[in-house]
């Protein structure tokens, strides 16, 4: 369990709380749920955009096969105890 709690897009800025819910709002709609980590990165909306970059730019990368980028998800989950 995290130390914080995650950021609650109501009590943020209008365009900060709309970003933040949107991340979330795409996050939920592939994971099925808003993972803890950026839910507290969401507390700060620039890293939280950084972040959705690197995680986008690392599923679009094209040298390794899919197959192996999930096999190598999963490896790297349940050797740190990560749900997602």
């Amino acid at each position: 369990m995290a130390r914080i709690e995650g950021a609650d897009p109501r009590k943020m800025s209008f365009g900060a709380g709309l970003f933040v819910r949107f991340a979330y709002w795409a996050t939920k709609r592939k994971l099925g749920k808003v993972p803890a980590p950026a839910q507290i990165i969401a507390h700060h909306p620039r890293n939280l955009w950084g972040y959705a970059e690197m995680e986008q730019a690392q599923q679009a990368a094209k040298r390794v096969d899919a197959g192996l980028k999930n096999l190598a998800d999963l490896r790297v989950a349940t050797r740190v105890g990560c749900p997602f």
